[in-house]
């Protein structure tokens, strides 16, 4: 049984931590709103882009003449995966979520038969996946410096994802982050973006109503390695809220429990001073009555 000296030390201690966690609570809060903002934000410009980027594609089709981050290399053998992922921890289970369908999808490619490489956007998921696929990794970017994320950032992934594309190293690329929902809910997300892949337009017939100068090839060849950097730069605001949310949610569980093993403690401090007194006052009297 621990001294009453221990609980008392035990008891300041949880007390310390508690401080930490509900500061870091109120930071991430305050972080979160910012974030989320930018998030939502930017959701309006990316899909309308990628809708004039879908409907552009729909209108080349399989022509000879279309871009290459298009059409694609005409293999799916080589597959580069980029695994974004926070630069910090104790913010739940963010990072292994979306390590656990990176997992997923190396496991699913390799029992294919294909050549996987790995490049890791944030310390965190690098650590995880060190163990079982260091020898897959090809690239690393550190944004651990970076205190607010920009569209410079996304492009200059972006300029390093296309230049492997460019020299063969790769034929198809996939993103993988959190899509953000709400504090409580964020969503593991992998999508390509090399070949592009765009949803089915509905009305992709409108575009025959527009004509194109220099052209829809022209126009594709210009505008998809641009796309390929607005997806990357949304797909880091996504992660970024999803990482504040989620340590919000964490430390909010963190001070809860730290409130309540307190409780607990010193319930037990309580009791455990209770009984030295009661021990204390029956030395007494047994010494007295024994005079």
């Amino acid at each position: 049984m621990p001294s009453l000296k221990d609980l008392k030390n035990r008891i300041s201690s949880v007390k310390s931590t508690r401080k930490i966690t509900k500061a870091m609570q109120m930071v991430a809060a305050a972080k979160l709103r910012r974030a989320q903002d930018a998030a939502e934000m930017s959701r309006p410009y990316t899909e309308r882009f990628n809708k004039v980027l879908g409907a552009l594609a729909a209108s080349v089709g399989s022509s000879p003449t279309a871009p290459k981050l298009l059409s694609g290399t005409g293999s799916d053998d080589v597959h580069m995966l980029v695994v974004m992922t926070a630069e910090r921890g104790l913010c739940g289970g963010f990072n292994s979520s979306i390590v656990k369908l990176t997992r997923i999808h190396v496991e699913k490619l390799r029992a294919a038969g294909k050549t996987v490489k790995i490049l890791t956007v944030g310390k965190k998921g690098r650590e995880q996946l060190k163990r079982d696929y260091g020898n897959l990794f090809v690239g690393h970017v550190d944004l651990s410096e970076v205190k607010k994320l920009g569209y410079a950032e996304a492009q200059s992934i972006a300029k390093d994802v296309l230049a492997r594309f460019d020299a063969g190293e790769f034929d198809v690329a996939t993103i993988f982050y959190a899509k953000f929902q709400s504090v409580i809910s964020q969503t593991p997300t992998a999508q390509q973006i090399v070949p592009a892949k765009f949803e089915t337009v509905e009305d992709a017939g409108e575009s025959t109503l527009y004509d194109y100068e220099p052209g829809e090839e022209a126009i594709l060849a210009d505008l998809l390695p641009r796309g390929v950097a607005t997806q990357i730069f949304s797909a880091l605001l996504e992660n970024a809220a999803s990482e504040q949310g989620a340590r919000m949610s964490a430390m909010d569980n963190a001070t809860r429990n730290a409130g309540d093993m307190i409780d607990r403690l010193t319930i037990e401090y309580n009791r455990s001073r209770q009984a030295v007194i009661t021990n204390e006052l029956i030395e007494i009297i047994s010494g007295a009555e024994a005079l």
